[in-house]
């Protein structure tokens, strides 16, 4: 008897030291800076963060993805990203009133010396704003949150439903555009320089279609994500879209004629791209498609931008973080690709070599369960950033909040030196308009 009560005590006390063992949540190589929970579970979703050493500020979109979440954007000091510190709680009036989701993405730009946010709304028919797209707020005063203002808010009143996506670009023209989604219909293109002017209702500058071929026999026409950047060798700016069909990329010099010069169509296991990111010299792309199981797959687009064909349906490589999620939203820092993986957290791969992508680090932001009563596989990693100045990563997750991370040997991105052109999502404000030096 008493054998089996020391043999009870043995495993029981082994039992209890395996069960108080840390859960490893990263590669060494990933250092995390700080962290701050935002509330309510599910209602994080994509992060901007300001690019300018002198203005240390992250903007996190906030949604309802689940029942009683908040509608709006969060303002946070990252002056020091061990302690990141809300500033403001910005919230769209009648919250309980609106239908489906709320805040989805945010973008900053500056113009004319003053900083300004754009904020992504997308609401269901049955409530209040089930026409608002963004509301674009004056942010200069930051951290002084007492200064910040709201300037204009951007409808779509013709096909109600809300931007889900946007990105700003400043064009070679030297206008800051502001390139949307839109429910059933083709990407919009607004001038932000009208629109913080007062002509709201004359920034509507262009639009981008989805070709007819995918919109042909389709039940829903739309984009569901976007990119631009300027293409420094045929001296073009460039527009990246996934949505219906699969992926495509558009000259957009003259934007009252945009020019499709290659698609992504008849890709075996896309009919709706997503995400869509191409490398600094416009040649390799990554491209994400929203469904569980799915790797980042990698393009090479040089033989239709080549003219040796008009399409191309078959990547020359794939990437995962792991093979039983998906991965979201992802940043390309030639040849860093920084992702948000959703259920697995931050993680980042190399494309040194694009047809045999590498895995370099990793963190996991999120270690509770799969799901509650949204979508199942989606929670976790929502966005993610990058401050070039210095190498700073940020990540949002949707349930544990915002994050600040540094990875070993990276401390900071110029494409000059890896041989690329000077080129990502990140805006250079203060500097001609590109295509002019």
């Amino acid at each position: 008897m008493r054998t089996a009560i020391l043999t009870f005590a043995t495993l029981f006390l082994a039992a209890s030291t395996y069960a108080q063992e840390p859960v490893k949540r990263g590669t060494d190589n990933i250092e995390v800076v700080g962290h701050i929970p935002l509330g309510k579970r599910l209602t994080v979703t994509d992060i901007e963060m300001e690019q300018d050493l002198d203005r240390p500020f992250v903007y996190v979109s906030r949604a309802s993805l689940v029942d009683g979440g908040p509608k709006g954007v969060d303002m946070i000091d990252i002056s020091d990203p061990a302690n990141p510190e809300v500033l403001l709680r910005w919230r769209l009036e009648d919250q309980d009133l609106h239908m489906n989701r709320g805040g989805m993405d945010v973008k900053y730009f500056k113009w004319e010396g003053r900083y300004y946010i754009v904020q992504s709304f997308e609401f269901g028919q049955g409530g209040p704003n089930a026409d608002l797209g963004a509301v674009v707020f004056d942010v200069t005063a930051l951290p002084d949150a007492s200064g910040v203002r709201e300037v204009a808010r951007l409808r779509h009143p013709e096909a109600p439903g809300g931007f889900h996506n946007i990105f700003i670009y400043k064009h070679s023209s030297g206008r800051a555009l502001l390139l949307t989604t839109t429910r059933g219909g083709p990407a919009h293109v607004y001038d932000l320089g009208r629109v913080v002017s007062g002509d709201v209702d004359g920034a509507l500058v262009g639009t981008v279609p989805i070709p007819a071929a995918a919109a042909e026999g389709s039940r829903r026409t739309s984009y569901h994500d976007l990119y631009a950047g300027y293409h420094e060798d045929s001296r073009q700016d460039r527009f990246y879209g996934g949505g219906t069909g699969g992926y495509y990329v558009y000259n957009i010099t003259d934007l009252s004629n945009p020019e499709l010069l290659v698609s992504l169509m008849g890709v075996r296991g896309v009919d709706w791209g997503h995400t869509f990111t191409p490398s600094p010299d416009g040649r390799y792309v990554v491209a994400e498609v929203e469904y569980r199981y799915a790797p980042l797959r990698i393009f090479d687009l040089k033989p239709a931008l080549d003219g040796e064909v008009t399409n191309i349906n078959n990547p020359i490589s794939a990437w995962t973080h792991n093979w039983e999620n998906l991965v979201h939203n992802h940043e390309v820092r030639w040849p860093f690709v920084f992702t948000a993986s959703y259920l697995d957290g931050f993680a980042v791969f190399s494309l040194m070599d694009p047809e045999n992508p590498v895995t370099l680090g990793e963190y996991d932001t999120y270690t509770g369960p799969e799901s509650y009563d949204f979508i199942p596989y989606i929670n976790g990693a929502f966005g993610v950033d990058v401050r070039n100045a210095d190498g700073l990563i940020v990540v949002s997750d949707m349930t544990t909040g915002l994050w600040t991370f540094r990875m070993d040997g990276f401390n900071g991105w110029n494409g000059n030196d890896w041989g690329q052109p000077d080129v990502s999502s990140v805006q250079k404000w203060d500097d001609p308009p590109p295509g002019t030096n």
